[in-house]
C-alpha cells in the first residue's frame, strides 16, 4: 500500500469546450474571448492524468477557486462532449 500512495497523478478540471478554425486561434491576442459550451451551474469534469474521473461544482471562496466532488464520471458522456 506504501507505493500505491506514493504516485503521483496530475488534476485537471475542465470547465468547457470550444472549437474553431486553427487560423482563428492564431489571430487570437492578449485578451481575446474564447467561448465554451458551459453555463454558469454546469458541472465541470475532473481528469485524472488526462481520463475523466468525477464531476464536481466550481467554489469561489475570497480569492481561492476549489471544485467539489459531486458524482462519479460517465467516460461515454465526457467523449461524446469531445466532438471526436
Amino acid at each position: 500500500m506504501g507505493q500505491i500512495n506514493a504516485v503521483n497523478i496530475e488534476l485537471s478540471v475542465v470547465i468547457g469546450r470550444s472549437h474553431m478554425p486553427m487560423a482563428q486561434l492564431l489571430r487570437m491576442g492578449r485578451g481575446a474571448v474564447i467561448p465554451l459550451d458551459a453555463a454558469v451551474n454546469d458541472e465541470v469534469w475532473i481528469l485524472a492524468n488526462n481520463h475523466p474521473v468525477a464531476r464536481g461544482e466550481i467554489q469561489i471562496n475570497d480569492d481561492r477557486i476549489a471544485v467539489t466532488v459531486t458524482r462519479a464520471a460517465d467516460v461515454y458522456d465526457f467523449m461524446a462532449g469531445s466532438g471526436f
